[in-house]
């Protein structure tokens, strides 16, 4: 079965995607989760094309958030899917389409060695608001400290210029604006809408596991 490549966002770690990456490993799929916080965009984009040059077919490479701008810079995808994320056209970057929230933004602190950190008296009510309480806790104390100026990189390709991809807008969403979701989800060859926060990869695990089938389904087929 045709491998998934799940890329998260800025703060986040894989194991916050432990739930979909599970699942999907049960139906049969491979599933990789590179590790960000390489110091920049173009580090991250990297360390995620390193993932999708050592599978051995086109993955469905799913980015949520500031992991858009990562998959928009990769080859190789089979099928490209955007979750509540940032899709850069050409000198674009996720700071210049609009970037985190004014909620968001206020809860965003100083971390050590110039990095930023989100408060965790605050970033449930951003990211996890709702999620059930004990998945929020979770999800909060796995978040960890981010390196400057990620969110201001400009990806050098644009691959959902020519990949199939799937765009979700989260319409419940506290940390990137819907509205702006939906502006960016025009770009993409498909747009689905759900009544969901910043984060259904940690309450609603199953919607993902769903959306990600019908790519792979596609790919799989014979025909």
């Amino acid at each position: 079965m045709t491998a998934v490549v799940l890329v998260h966002g800025l703060y986040h770690r894989p194991a916050h995607f432990a739930a979909v990456a599970e699942r999907l490993r049960t139906a049969g799929s491979e599933v990789v989760v590179p590790e960000l916080h390489r110091g920049s965009l173009a580090a991250d984009t990297a360390a995620v094309q390193a993932a999708i040059d050592a599978l051995g077919e086109p993955p469905i490479v799913l980015g949520h958030s500031y992991g858009g701008s990562v998959i928009t810079g990769v080859s190789g995808a089979g099928h490209l899917v955007y979750l509540a994320a940032f899709v850069p056209d050409v000198g674009e970057s996720a700071a210049g389409l609009g970037g985190a929230s004014p909620q968001l933004q206020d809860a965003i602190g100083p971390g050590p060695h110039g990095s930023t950190i989100l408060r965790p008296d605050r970033a449930a009510a951003s990211l996890y608001h709702d999620c059930p309480a004990p998945l929020a806790a979770r999800a909060v104390d796995l978040l960890r400290a981010q390196a400057p100026g990620c969110g201001r990189g400009v990806p050098v390709r644009h691959g959902w210029k020519h990949t199939p991809s799937t765009y979700v807008v989260c319409a419940r969403d506290r940390a990137i604006d819907p509205g702006l979701q939906r502006r960016m989800a025009s770009r993409c060859t498909d747009v689905r809408e759900w009544r969901t926060g910043h984060s259904p990869f940690v309450g609603r695990p199953d919607l993902i596991v769903d959306l990600v089938r019908e790519p792979l389904a596609a790919i799989t087929s014979p025909g």
